[in-house]
């Protein structure tokens, strides 16, 4: 994404050009503790200049493994925070993940809706994945505008959009009614350039190496599922 802050774009530089300096080994120790303070003086210039707080839209998407897992890891925070938390499965919901049990630790503050059947090669039926889809998203609505809950994560919803299942128009729509402290997170390959376009964090996964691809390893407890 386009960053339109010129601000960013010269803090970004600067920090660059001096981790590029103290990388270099012909430093000596005095060199390297001024190019260090230059760096802290920088960042905690940005620090200081930033927005203390704003509900977020994020996106996980990619080729790469790790989009749910890292979606986890925000979900485990805020619950450490004592925040309260909705997830909502769009395709893995006939697996029904050890994930879900975990956090069945944490009922007072988490709402989890494993609404999807599978994913689609294994229910063979585009019109029940349509409605399945349309009743997730419904469902995620009620989260994303109760003020209650400040995560809520929408797990696999751009293989939903990929499909045809939901149209990114209605999903963009949801997000414009969020309260202004609300996080939500969407999850899965494929992310219309729309959604990416909205949101605030976007990562993407990149596949370097996969076990069943390359060596036929099939998905295992406590690493997939």
């Amino acid at each position: 994404m386009k960053n339109d802050n010129p601000q960013q774009l010269d803090t970004d530089q600067e920090i660059a050009r001096v981790i590029d300096e103290v990388m270099s080994s012909s430093l000596s120790n005095e060199q390297y503790r001024q190019k260090m303070q230059r760096r802290k003086e920088v960042q905690d210039k940005r620090i200081a200049q930033a927005v203390p707080e704003k509900g977020l839209v994020i996106v996980n998407t990619g080729n790469g493994k790790g989009k749910t897992t890292a979606a986890l890891g925000m979900v485990l925070r805020s619950l450490g925070h004592g925040y309260k938390v909705a997830i909502v499965q769009f395709i893995k919901g006939a697996w029904e993940p050890s994930e879900k049990r975990v956090f069945s630790s944490w009922q007072d503050q988490l709402e989890f809706h494993a609404m999807g059947e599978g994913f689609t090669w294994e229910t063979q039926d585009r019109d029940r994945d349509l409605d399945k889809a349309q009743a997730a998203w419904e469902k995620s609505l009620e989260y994303i505008r109760n003020p209650e809950f400040r995560l809520v994560l929408l797990d696999e919803i751009n293989i939903a959009l990929k499909m045809g299942y939901l149209q990114v128009e209605q999903v963009l729509a949801g997000l414009a009614t969020k309260p202004n402290d609300t996080h939500v997170i969407l999850t899965g390959r494929g992310a219309p350039p729309a959604l990416i376009e909205r949101a605030d964090l976007v990562t993407e996964m990149t596949l370097v190496k996969h076990p069943f691809r390359d060596q036929g390893v099939k998905a295992q407890p406590g690493i997939e599922y």
